[in-house]
């Protein structure tokens, strides 16, 4: 993840490309939302838009957490 962004600045053009695929690969991979709102220091909403826009398919939030399908 980029580190040279800061909590609350704006994230525009190729550095929001990066980011939002960056965001995907690690979510693919099994990252949850919330760690990866800690991991870049956004919030649950913004990663959540990020990858929305970025057309994943988001997980049920039973998948794992509370015995559902994983």
């Amino acid at each position: 993840m980029p580190s040279a962004l800061k909590k609350g600045s704006r994230v525009t053009g190729a550095a929001r490309e990066k980011l939002a695929a960056d965001l995907k690969k690690k979510y693919d991979s099994g990252a949850s939302i919330r760690a990866l709102a800690e991991e870049t220091g956004r919030s649950y909403g913004f990663v959540h838009r990020m990858l929305t826009a970025s057309g994943v398919k988001l997980r049920s939030r039973s998948s794992g957490r509370w015995g559902g399908k994983k």
